[in-house]
């Protein structure tokens, strides 16, 4: 009962589908153990949401600016979720940051994520993993964005989708501007963040790097420089994805 109840107020909040997974049918490579961040934890609650069109537009501004929409949504959603399984359900939940804020550390490179959603997606049966090594959705494809709720409830997981729903066509990896998809069951992080959030923690430390040792009329030009500009507006808006490749050009569900 505990974990329909939750599924349909999921859906009521605005996911487009929904999903629950045994702690114990987690499993992330990278990620810390969930008991590390919440000792207790017994299940995952895991919503779907669509990602809006903005991401086919060519401006970047226009693209970043649905991603963020999704993001705010989902913070309001988490928030809602976790307080209606500790009022109503009266059991301990904890949210999920969406995005960010991510673990930084040179160790981590600011990659990792404290909670795998793709991988609490693939516990929670809402999808499989395809060739971009992101979870295809049965029916939402690879424009999807996934949030998650941990609980001290005891859940059962899902079905699995056992359907392969990546045909392999390599449209992913023939449309990376880094080649960040070559290698088969594999990201390489560095070449995808090079062109996908260009205005990061690296370029941050180039530019002020030069900016240290730069003499007083060269600091002048740099400030109105337009890379200045955009590592100034990420420095508040967050994360900037200056690139959607992978998930535009993905046929599955669109």
């Amino acid at each position: 009962m505990n974990k329909e109840k939750i599924k349909e107020y999921m859906v009521y909040l605005g996911a487009d589908d929904a999903g629950v997974a045994s702690a114990e049918d987690y499993n992330s490579p990278t990620s810390p153990a969930l008991e590390s961040i919440f000792p207790g934890v017994k299940s995952i609650a895991v919503g779907v949401f669509k990602e809006l069109s903005n991401c086919e537009s060519d401006n970047m501004q226009v693209a970043m600016g649905g991603r963020l929409d999704i993001i705010e949504f989902v913070r309001h959603f988490n928030y809602k979720l976790a307080r209606f399984i500790e009022r109503e359900l009266g059991s301990k939940a904890m949210s999920v940051p969406p995005s960010y804020p991510l673990y930084m550390s040179l160790e981590t490179k600011g990659v990792i994520g404290d909670v795998s959603l793709r991988h609490a997606a693939l516990a929670a049966g809402l999808g499989n993993f395809g060739r971009h090594n992101l979870i295809i959705h049965p029916k939402l494809g690879s424009r999807v964005v996934f949030t998650a709720v941990l609980t001290d409830l005891e859940l059962s997981s899902d079905a699995p989708v056992k359907e392969e729903l990546c045909s392999d066509c390599g449209m992913c990896v023939d449309n990376c501007p880094g080649g960040a998809l070559d290698e088969k069951g594999k990201t390489h992080s560095f070449k995808c963040l090079k062109n996908s959030q260009p205005y990061g923690i690296a370029s941050n430390i180039k530019f002020w790097s030069r900016f240290a040792e730069a003499e007083p009329e060269e600091k002048k030009k740099m400030v109105k420089d337009e890379e200045f500009w955009r590592l100034y507006q990420a420095g508040f808006i967050g994360f900037q994805y200056y690139c959607f490749n992978c998930i535009k050009v993905c046929p599955v569900g669109v």
